[in-house]
């Protein structure tokens, strides 16, 4: 038996999970579990990222007293970044991407570079808070901090940097950074350098399934283990859970849904077009020189963001019980754009919503149950949505959609995405993105021979749920109401 811990870390919590291989099989052991909220600092949002780190090293202490393991990948949320000085220290905390401060940059960004340039050199979405314009910022408006920086990380590159003393940036999450050239996969450092963005910062950019090196000395002593390797996975969490996509066909489609919903399919090469950049579609890395092509929804985080508010007015409903209340109110009597900006910042979600409805001319809902409703239905509509512009673009006819992550367990939201998007929806695995990161460890090990196997194993290991569209005409019409709204 081969045996491996993995690190996912989400925008909310993250776990420790230790995988034994076995038998053509994979188990998985829950070994620690840890909350990670961004912490407001003087009107900054930043992430803990000591804090993190101390949950990794606890984390690999409860994985040694379970039984010890081979080796560790660490995966994360994108575009977020730490930098370290010449002497290799953390300078400031990582900014949290949900911070105000890159809010109007790409307008300013774009009067050095135009939109459809910077597209056409990166492929990627273009989204206020991606590293370059974070990096154009801190360039522009940071001047004095970044002079103090040596290189700078992404989450988990600096995690790994932390572990093993190695700097090194993977290719999925550098991916993310709108700061890559997606035919050569390397930096654009031509664009980088004509923005003043320094790229003496930039590390050199391992692929996945490297092997970084291991466990530092002091790091090994500290919690007495052995020096353990530690491997570069799919470091951007979708790139993980892209690779653990159960699936025989060579064009598929999936939803990597959380707090985001990612939605899209694999190709060989970026597919960079006008009517990408217009439906916001992105060209993100993906494992074994992959291209992630895909667009961001904001996904689970209403429905997340809206219980929050409810449970502070004393209404402590779980997620089932949302589900219940929404079932039993009138569908379509109001719909939402998951994306409209104001919803991706913290806070009242219930109302925010409330008065999106009134300003279109909708219903304006008004229990929890109708306000779950109109999020769980507008975000199968988003699916559809953004499912007919990716068949659009592709010029690809797909006969299924997997959804993979946390909203797997959501069988309501399955259901909708079968009946909105008129295709079968296979749900699952639920733990997709730590079984990527699992997948490209044994990879790198010698115990899989390759992605194929991978994909074949995680399908016999773990039970995938099919949903079937129903109600196709209710929906068809619910979904021509739906784009006169976001159209608008």
């Amino acid at each position: 038996m081969k045996k491996v811990l993995a690190f996912d870390l989400g925008a909310s919590s993250g776990r420790g999970i230790i995988a034994t291989l076995d038998g053509g099989k994979i188990t998985l052991n829950e070994i620690h579990r840890f909350e990670n909220n961004g912490v407001n600092v003087r009107g900054t949002l930043y992430w803990d990222i000591i804090y993190l780190f101390n949950q990794i090293k606890q984390g690999i202490v409860n994985a040694r007293l379970a039984g010890g393991f081979d080796c560790i990948g660490i995966d994360t949320w994108g575009v977020d970044f730490g930098i370290v000085d010449e002497n290799g220290d953390l300078v400031t905390n990582p900014v949290h991407y949900r911070d105000t401060r890159t809010d109007d940059i790409p307008e300013e960004l774009f009067e050095e570079i135009s939109k459809d340039d910077v597209y056409d050199r990166t492929g990627i979405q273009i989204i206020s808070f991606n590293t370059l314009f974070q990096m154009y910022y801190m360039a522009k408006y940071k001047k004095k901090t970044l002079s103090l920086a040596d290189k700078m990380l992404f989450i988990p590159d600096l995690l790994n940097y932390f572990l093993t003393g190695e700097k090194k940036i993977e290719y999925t999450i550098a991916s993310t950074s709108q700061m890559i050239n997606p035919y050569t996969r390397d930096w654009d450092k031509e664009m980088l350098e004509k923005l003043d963005i320094p790229t003496e910062l930039l590390c050199d950019i391992v692929m996945p399934g490297t092997i970084l090196g291991k466990v530092s000395d002091d790091i090994c002593q500290e919690l007495s283990i052995d020096a353990t390797d530690v491997v570069a996975v799919g470091s951007h969490d979708t790139a993980s859970a892209v690779v653990s996509v159960p699936t025989t066909d060579d064009d598929f489609v999936y939803i990597s849904c959380g707090t985001w919903s990612l939605f899209g399919t694999e190709l060989d090469e970026p597919l960079i077009c006008p009517e990408g950049l217009a439906s916001s579609y992105t060209n993100e890395g993906g494992y074994d020189g992959k291209i992630r092509f895909l667009t961001n929804i904001m996904g689970l985080w209403l429905i997340q963001e809206a219980r929050r508010t409810w449970k502070k007015q004393g209404n402590e409903l779980s997620f089932p019980e949302l589900v219940q209340a929404a079932e039993s109110c009138e569908p379509f009597k109001c719909f939402v754009d998951p994306d409209y900006p104001e919803f991706g910042k913290p806070g009242d979600m219930p109302g925010k919503i409330q008065r999106y409805c009134e300003a279109t001319g909708q219903y304006v809902p008004q229990t929890i149950g109708e306000i779950a409703r109109c999020i769980y239905e507008s975000l199968a509509l988003k699916y559809r949505y953004a499912f007919d512009n990716l068949k659009s673009i592709t010029n690809k006819e797909y006969k299924s959609i997997n959804i993979l992550g946390g909203g797997a367990n959501a069988a309501n939201l399955c259901q909708m995405t079968a009946n909105a998007c008129g295709v079968t929806v296979n749900a699952g695995p639920v733990e997709a993105t730590a079984l990527g990161n699992i997948a490209v460890q044994l990879i790198a090990k010698g115990e899989i021979a390759d992605i194929k196997e991978a994909r074949a194993i995680i399908r016999e290991s773990f039970d995938i749920q099919s949903y079937e569209p129903k109600d196709s005409a209710a929906w068809d019409k619910a979904y021509a109401e739906f784009k006169k709204i976001i159209e608008k």
